[in-house]
């Protein structure tokens, strides 16, 4: 029994106490829900997600710490074998080489018996004797086979069937009633199925190791990343550069990123001035500049220059890990659409012996000899594919969601993966999302006619603030000295209400104004034409001294944003703006990019009311956002997209992120999304035919074993070849103009 003795680490324990384990000798769909159920036993167990396509389960505890020997022994009690996993290792290629081994073993045993099958029919002769037969046959019944064996016994004493049980019973009846011939040659006809036998296991061993290659491709995208870690890191300690593993770098530290060095850590640019690559981790073909002040992410590379980097986060804290954790939960959980599959597999090992007794059976009363029934039985037990149906959806989401992180898409769970790709509405938020995000002041009215003291005012008022429209405010005072700021109250969705040299200061929009009995009139028709020119104004007054004033900003259009509006129309889905801006400026955006639904000066709340107003009348909806104002609509909507240069809020709540800031990537998101579920489509089809036609054909002795074991092998690495097409999907969107 494999038994983790080493102490859980923070990526084997997970978050709220969930483990991922490695499970060995499952073989199709049954065998996975068997795992499944004995772990979903364990004492504070709450969910179990078994991946067939992985060898992975996930197991969930609500928060608990779980005892880790008692998930292990589950898993052995059902006939299986597991170890705790650490992130790194979820994906090493392990046993491999012991496999071609035993293939090509098997490969040269069975040619002799293949051959006399079929040199006759190019004229050539070659009669094998029965105990040559024999002597060439067990080796490959017993030896090679014996993985059939062990698994179909353990799955008989947990009550359960599985793949196991099919090819062990067939070839094992095509085996004894050969030696039976043999010994008694009077019994029959004296013809022999030593290579029927022989060839079943030599096809299936080769389909499992075809299979397992395929499986471990369409793990490509996460093995990518986990590369992209470096193992060791080079720290400024007392004044010296020191070379450390990257596991003892701690927040705070100064790393010293050389030319062509990948950074080991999320951080801030102190010194120095370079170009990053961060194509594997945004999608993002082009080098970024970066320099002081700059955020700079784990995993990139850096160019030509010498960076000194202060270490804000590490470990599993790094935006790398969390891209790794995203893709790993995508791809360990399983989609809605499995459930029919596992229903399917629940009774499919069962019902396919049954159908094998019944053909034994049928053929004996329809007049058929022995040898003609069984022969007929064994088919039928062979043709039958259930590793087929359990790697249909898996293997899809795989290849699916690794070509979506390789654009820069990440994908949270097969839910979000099911759910965006049938949305036909798309909520947009403006600033940050369809905006650069980084508006600058354009205008500052003041009533007095003292602009620049109205700019320091509100630049001290907005000290507390990390709104994007504050920051602009704040870079627009420049180096002057500001006030000090007493008191800060913010208002979602209206603004602020601070205290600034012992003067309440109101900075927001009409509602907060209107709120405050503030009268605006004497400067309407001048931000009425501020805001038709797409600014946005914020109204600045004193409680109890009136109207001081105004300021307006503007964001410009990201790059790409009307291309993304067209792209969204081209599949199908309606876009509409929903923003806390006011009407005007949200208007000029929306005409810009020929959005004609726009809800503007909408609160936090009123985004997520819309939301649901729209779910209520039949619309499937997608919410794109940024911004904490934006998480509540994120969480209503059938499926958040969040742009990842806004908030860990907005990013935490949405079901899809976007590693770059490029709208385009939306209709993307949407575009992968709907090529793994047609690929999903396909794979369940073709797993279902196979067994659909296959077995009828195998029933009526129109499939002799030896076709019905290639049928077999043939169904699992077609539908994992199937998946793996998605690896050539490729985002349309290159770097951002």
């Amino acid at each position: 029994m494999a038994v983790a003795t080493a102490p859980l680490d923070e990526h084997q324990s997970g978050r709220g106490g969930d483990l991922d384990l490695r499970i060995t000798g499952m073989t199709c769909a049954a065998c996975a829900g068997r795992v499944e159920r004995a772990l979903r036993g364990v004492a504070g167990v709450v969910a179990a997600d078994v991946n067939l396509a992985t060898d992975r389960a996930h197991v969930t505890a609500n928060g608990v710490r779980l005892d880790a020997d008692a998930l292990l022994r589950a898993v052995h009690d059902a006939g299986y074998e597991a170890a705790i996993l650490g992130r790194d290792a979820a994906y090493a290629e392990t046993g491999d080489r012991r496999e071609s081994v035993v293939l090509v073993l098997s490969v040269l045993l069975t040619l002799p018996l293949v051959a006399q099958m079929f040199l006759p029919m190019l004229g050539l002769g070659l009669q094998l004797s029965g105990w040559a037969q024999l002597a060439l046959a067990t080796p490959v019944q017993f030896v090679v086979g014996a993985r059939f064996y062990g698994a179909a016994w353990r799955a008989l004493l947990a009550r359960s069937g599985n793949m196991d049980q099919l090819v062990a019973l067939g070839t094992s009846a095509a085996y004894f009633f050969s030696l039976y011939m043999l010994l008694v040659p009077e019994a029959g006809d004296g013809h022999l199925y030593f290579e029927a036998a022989a060839v079943v296991i030599t096809l299936v061993r080769l389909g499992k190791w075809l299979e397992a290659r395929a499986k471990r491709a369409t793990a490509s995208a996460i093995r990518a990343l986990v590369r992209l870690r470096p193992d060791r890191a080079r720290v400024v300690r007392e004044g010296e550069e020191v070379d450390l593993a990257v596991d003892q770098v701690v927040p705070g530290d100064l790393l010293v990123v050389r030319p062509g060095e990948r950074l080991a850590v999320d951080g801030v640019v102190e010194q120095g001035q370079s170009q990053l690559d961060e194509s594997l981790l945004t999608g993002e073909s082009m080098p970024q500049e970066r320099g002081p002040g700059d955020r700079v992410i784990s995993g990139s590379i850096n160019g030509p220059g010498l960076l000194r980097v202060r270490a804000t986060e590490v470990g599993g804290d790094t935006t790398l890990s969390r891209i790794v954790a995203m893709v790993e939960g995508a791809q360990a959980r399983k989609a809605p659409v499995q459930q029919l599959v596992d229903r399917v597999s629940a009774v499919f090992v069962p019902m396919v012996i049954g159908l094998a007794i019944g053909t034994f059976a049928g053929w004996l009363l329809y007049g058929a000899g022995v040898e003609q029934a069984l022969l007929a039985a064994v088919s039928v037990l062979v043709i039958a594919c259930p590793c087929a149906l359990g790697l249909a959806t898996p293997a899809a989401i795989m290849a699916g969601t690794g070509a979506a992180a390789r654009a820069g898409i990440l994908i949270r769970d097969p839910e979000a993966l099911e759910h965006i790709q049938r949305l036909d509405t798309i909520l947009l938020d403006k600033t940050g999302t369809l905006t650069e995000g980084r508006p600058a002041v354009t205008d500052v009215v003041a009533l007095q006619g003292d602009e620049q003291g109205l700019l320091l005012l509100a630049a001290a008022a907005q000290q507390g603030s990390e709104h994007p429209l504050a920051r602009a405010v704040i870079a627009a005072a420049g180096d002057s000295p500001l006030p000090p700021l007493e008191t800060f109250v913010a208002e979602p969705g209206r603004g602020l209400l601070a205290t600034v040299d012992g003067r309440e200061i109101l900075i927001g929009n009409q509602r907060l104004m209107g709120g405050h009995a503030i009268d605006t009139a004497p400067l309407s028709s001048h931000a009425d034409l501020l805001e038709q020119q797409a600014r946005t104004v914020m109204w600045v007054a004193e409680r109890g001294g009136g109207l001081l004033g105004l300021i307006a900003v503007a964001d410009p259009l990201r790059g790409g944003a009307a291309e993304a509006v067209a792209d969204l129309r081209a599949l199908s889905l309606e876009p509409m703006l929903l923003t806390g801006d006011n009407r005007q400026a949200a208007a000029a955006v929306a005409s810009a990019l020929n959005i004609e639904k726009v809800r503007a000066e909408v609160l936090p709340g009123d985004k997520a009311a819309e939301v649901v107003g729209l779910r209520q009348a039949g619309h499937r909806v997608g919410m794109v956002g940024d911004g904490v104002n934006d998480a509540p609509a994120l969480a209503e909507a059938d499926i958040g997209i969040a742009v990842a240069s806004g908030t860990d809020v907005a990013v935490e709540t949405a079901g899809i992120t976007l590693m770059r800031g490029d709208p385009r990537l939306i209709a993307e998101a949407i575009a992968i999304s709907r090529a793994t579920y047609w690929k999903i489509r396909q794979n369940l089809f073709w797993a279902f035919i196979y067994n659909v036609v296959g077995l009828p054909l195998a029933a009526f002795g129109l499939l002799n074993p030896v076709f019905a074991g290639a049928a077999m092998a043939l169904s699992s690495v077609s539908v994992v070849g199937n998946a793996l097409l998605l690896r050539r999907w490729r985002t349309s969107v290159g770097s951002k103009p």
